[in-house]
């Protein structure tokens, strides 16, 4: 699957337990489920369906009377076994079934329920046309992970049980039925069609899928295998665009796992008002139709790639290898992230492998920072589904990373397929996986995964530089930050083997022109184990470093501080062939600042062969508190690489000045190929606009010009229109702005359009009058009670940006009345959030405003001082 978001004694990290987590185990087993039947006919107008779920069932004990299946809000008809009608209880959330003759080992059960289903919650969505949206297509999709499936089949609905499943289904013509594993039968049943489908390889229930729908279908095909595309009619060119490197993905992927792609077809089915990304039904991918790319879109999203490399990963990592438990998640979703980092450095480079990695260890240390840290492996929770975070994907990659770090190349892969070939079919733990490392090496990993698995967090290193002339001596001394001082036993530190190297650069006469030029020649590498909390180490070289790189290759998952002089970080964000260390060097240059740090960053932006490397510079440059950098902004906009500009028009939020505004405004009249670069355009504008500039420009001029945009650009994904909503945002006095947000949340509004203009409203509500202040919050009233799933989490998103008590009573009734945890934890995470900003925030906000002119004053003397310098030299 894929995601396309209280106390503490927990190192100043919050806990991730919420009150009312508990322990969760795999239920007892009372036989092995061998089989699953759905046999199911559907009448979509009335969002309902009937049928009977038949399951074979294999008794592992003699003397079981009675079986529990999990079942939510099912009308249950009837219970047969082996067609002897049975007692049963059933309360709305566990079927309980009597059994009149208890179980004997050996003697199989084939048990029949009848049951019809309307309106379901959860599990099985039904997608049509309204009054509000006439041109909405006609849908009905499951999802089943975690444990939805019990909202549309009564089953034992946990990853621990694998069986075969088929789905026989009836639907109206024209819509076609997709289901799991290959198509055995298909029969006309007169304004009806019934498609039968099977599924012969062992799987769990949460990946028993059903995506009926009028499709478009486009073939392709790996070894013979059918390689399928379903979208709504219409879309097939942006079906082609968005997926048709699937076989080569399958052919690389069966490469590597050492095991050929295991399923006799694989299908993707593009959905509408999917509440994922993805999600890895056996060799039937469900995804979101916001995943298709149009032309403009596919110059700077490589989103929908990795999306589709990232489910396809999983029909081996969590589909032939099961997990046992969902604490045992981060080793399939781990994977099927870290496989976008190898599909990147297959289909692009190792430099833009190492860029992707960063920002997933970016993504992972934020939600460290920011929600809670917590292990990796962890039982204890209130809902499955809350596992399913950025410790599990992003965190899970970098831990792949490291054992391939750990192991080199060739063993890694020996590991990972013996892993994949001794447990294909079967159900797995975390163990298993150190257990096929083990086996396949004869390495022990486990110290690996005590500190990085096993419990939260990460090291936190500072690492700081000298050159002794006389002894030719460099000394690195580096700290643990994470642990606190004089605690060298600490349970905070990690222990851990570093690669340091020293690079030396070489002057080389270009011949053409006699001008002497700098060229990378070598670096020279040390490993020292770092294990306390303040250690400085020794290093005798020949002659002085022009750079130093710490963690070289960056394999293993930290924060760096670097304090080396400016010289070294200089010739490092030139030199290092890592782009990871070029980016450490950048930060640690802005944070330097001054003219000197400004002229090397804006080389860097115009010259750095990667992009990934300009993006970081961009951010960095906008740091420094100096008009220049604006200056050295300005070039990056002509950059042919859409992700830069797009960097470089965020960058400029920080430069609120006329010349920044001019800049900007003109990006928004004339445009620009990338959807996401106008997309910043527009809120960056609403950023500077809205500012303390000397010379504002006219309120209305710009409220004008975003509307212009919100008339006129409609289109893909409502991406540059929803950067239009974020630009009003901005403007958190003017009643002008909200009267025109607020048309934008109505029914009928584009989906993604209306979910942005949702959120929007928490934050233009900071600084708006008390009267406008309640139609906000009647606004967010009333949207809370819409049942949608992406409309709940915007709603809660709005209410935690806002500093009113009464944004609080709403998230609790959110958090009460919604049906999905997701949405719950999330309204409760942002209560805490809406506590934290009305604590002092009227006397803080005032303090902010009162900083941010000083700051704009100080910056302009600084500019003037720093140009007053360089021209005296």
């Amino acid at each position: 699957m894929s995601q396309s978001y209280f106390d503490t004694d927990n190192n100043g990290h919050k806990p991730f337990e919420l009150p009312g987590a508990r322990p969760h185990y795999n239920p007892d087993r009372p036989g092995q489920v061998e089989h699953i039947f759905l046999d199911l006919s559907l009448d979509i107008p009335k969002q309902s369906y009937q049928g009977s779920c038949s399951i074979r069932l294999l008794p592992i004990r003699n003397g079981i009377d009675r079986l529990t299946l999990d079942a939510v809000n099912l009308n249950i008809e009837s219970v047969q076994v082996d067609k002897v009608p049975q007692n049963f209880d059933y309360d709305g959330e566990q079927l309980s079934i009597q059994l009149s003759q208890a179980t004997q080992i050996g003697q199989r059960l084939l048990i029949a329920i009848a049951y019809s289903v309307t309106k379901p919650q959860r599990g099985i969505y039904f997608i049509q046309p309204d009054k509000h949206y006439p041109n909405k297509p006609t849908q009905v999709w499951t999802q089943g992970e975690d444990e939805d499936s019990r909202f549309w089949f009564p089953c034992f609905d946990y990853p621990g049980q694998l069986s075969t499943s088929e789905i026989r289904v009836r639907v109206p013509n024209p819509l076609v039925a997709i289901s799991n594993g290959e198509l055995i039968d298909t029969t006309e049943d007169g304004d009806y069609k019934v498609y039968h489908w099977l599924q012969q390889q062992v799987h769990p229930t949460y990946l028993m899928t059903l995506a009926v729908g009028d499709f478009a279908e486009i073939r392709d095909e790996w070894n013979g295998k059918a390689v399928t595309y379903y979208v709504e009619k219409g879309r097939e060119e942006d079906a082609k665009r968005s997926m048709e490197k699937t076989p080569r993905m399958i052919g690389f992927l069966s490469q590597k796992y050492g095991y050929p792609y295991p399923f006799p077809k694989y299908a993707q089915v593009c959905v509408d008002d999917f509440i994922f990304g993805g999600m890895e039904n056996t060799s039937t991918t469900l995804l979101t139709d916001r995943c298709l790319l149009d032309e403009r879109a596919a110059l700077d999203n490589r989103n929908t790639e990795s999306l589709v490399v990232h489910e396809l990963a999983h029909q081996w990592f969590g589909d032939l290898v099961v997990i046992k438990h969902w604490s045992h998640a981060w080793i399939k979703e781990g994977m099927a992230s870290y496989s976008e980092v190898m599909w990147t450095e297959q289909e692009y480079s190792l430099e833009e492998a190492a860029y992707y990695r960063l920002l997933e260890a970016r993504r992972y240390l934020s939600e460290d920072s920011s929600r809670y840290r917590r292990p990796m492996v962890t039982h204890v929770y209130r809902e499955a589904i809350e596992l399913y975070d950025r410790h599990i994907y992003e965190k899970g990659s970098c831990v792949y990373h490291m054992i391939r770090a750990q192991l080199g190349d060739e063993l890694f892969w020996q590991a990972i397929q013996t892993f994949v070939q001794d447990n294909a079919h079967k159900t797995v733990e975390t163990v298993d996986l150190l257990r096929a490392i083990e086996k396949a090496t004869g390495r022990n990993l486990l110290f690996l995964f005590d500190q990085y698995v096993y419990r939260g967090g990460h090291p936190d290193f500072k690492v700081a530089y000298s050159w002794d002339g006389d002894a030719n001596l460099a000394k690195i001394t580096v700290t643990q930050t994470q642990a606190d001082e004089g605690k060298n036993g600490s349970k905070d530190l990690f222990d851990l083997k570093i690669p340091i190297g020293f690079g030396y650069t070489q002057q080389e006469e270009v011949r053409s022109n006699g001008k002497l030029s700098t060229s990378f020649s070598a670096l020279k590498t040390f490993t020292v184990q770092v294990n306390e909390r303040e250690q400085s180490f020794y290093f005798p070289l020949e002659n002085k470093p022009q750079f130093i790189s710490f963690d070289v290759g960056n394999n293993y998952l930290k924060t760096v501080a670097l304090e080396y002089p400016i010289a070294e970080l200089k010739a490092q964000l030139e030199f290092d062939p890592d782009p990871i260390s070029r980016s450490y060097a950048a930060a640690a240059l802005a944070k330097k600042g001054g003219l000197e740090a400004i002229v090397a960053l804006s080389a860097s932006l115009k010259n750095d062969p990667l992009w990934g490397v300009r993006v970081e510079v961009a951010k960095q440059l906008a740091q420094i508190n100096l008009d220049q950098a604006f200056d050295g902004l300005i070039p990056g906009l002509k950059d042919k690489n859409a992700y830069v500009r797009r960097a470089v028009v965020e960058a400029l939020t920080q430069f609120k000045t006329a010349e920044s505004y001019k800049v900007v405004r003109g990006l928004v009249q004339k445009g620009d190929p990338s959807y996401y670069v106008e997309a910043a355009a527009s809120r960056v504008i609403g950023a500077i606009a809205s500012s303390n500039l000397e010379e504002k420009p006219k309120e209305d001029k710009v409220l004008k010009l975003l509307k212009g945009v919100l008339e006129e650009k409609a289109g893909w994904n409502e991406v540059v229109r929803s950067g239009a909503i974020a630009g009003l945002a901005e403007f958190k006095t003017s009643e002008a702005a909200l009267n025109l947000l607020l048309e934008y949340t109505k029914l009928g509004v584009p989906q993604p359009l209306r979910l942005a203009t949702i959120r929007a409203l928490g934050k233009i509500s900071v600084g708006q009058s008390p009267a406008n202040l309640e139609r906000i919050l009647e606004k967010l009233t009333e949207l809370a009670k819409e049942s949608f799933f992406l409309t709940q989490v915007s709603v809660a998103a709005a209410l935690g940006q806002m500093e009113t008590p009464k944004a609080v009573g709403i998230l609790r009734s959110l958090a009460e009345q919604t049906a999905d945890g997701r949405v719950r934890r999330s309204a409760e995470e942002e209560i805490s959030k809406v506590q934290k900003n009305i604590g002092s925030e009227k006397t803080l906000r005032q303090l902010r405003e009162d900083f941010d002119q000083l700051k704009q004053q100080n910056q302009e003397l600084r500019s003037r001082l720093e140009n007053l310098e360089a021209k005296s030299k």
